[in-house]
């Protein structure tokens, strides 16, 4: 996940990259296209920053520790993060497979949509754009809204070959 930063002091904040370190997806895939589901479960509470850009100094591992606790706490309240397909297309050469579905985030769900990339050696990538404020979501702020995260978080997902 890569978050970026806005407002009048945004010099002064980072822009992170975040690692969700516990989760599972599972694509099962149906004789008829119909029957093709994906789904996925994330533990919100295994967010972790690694790395952050930016800012006015250097982010450490208590910034690192901070972030992520606020993240649990005042962001996604502790409530797990799901995805459910609603919808599934793959190309006639199976390199790309369109996903449609609903993400839900401290207990809102939202129709999203995304494009699976299979690789040549069976490895799934995929990328999307989230606004949080979809999902109700006040993007956190800090000095009196003068630095705030940005309101479209980029969600990235890599698996190696299956």
């Amino acid at each position: 996940m890569r978050t970026g930063r806005t407002g009048a002091a945004a010099k002064a904040g980072h822009d992170l990259v975040i690692e969700v370190t516990d989760w599972k997806a599972t694509l099962e895939i149906g004789a008829d296209p119909a029957h093709t589901r994906l789904t996925l479960d994330a533990d919100a509470a295994s967010l972790h920053v690694r790395e952050g850009s930016g800012g006015m100094q250097a982010l450490g591992e208590d910034d690192k520790t901070s972030i992520r606790q606020t993240i649990d706490d005042e962001i996604l309240k502790g409530e797990g993060i799901a995805f459910r397909s609603t919808e599934v297309e793959t190309d006639a050469d199976g390199s790309r497979i369109g996903v449609r579905g609903e993400l839900t985030l401290v207990g809102t769900s939202h129709a999203i949509a995304f494009d699976l990339v299979v690789g040549a050696d069976g490895s799934l990538s995929a990328s999307a754009i989230l606004r949080q404020t979809d999902w109700g979501i006040k993007p956190y702020s800090t000095l009196f809204g003068a630095l705030k995260v940005a309101d479209e978080v980029e969600i990235t997902f890599d698996a190696g070959p299956l």
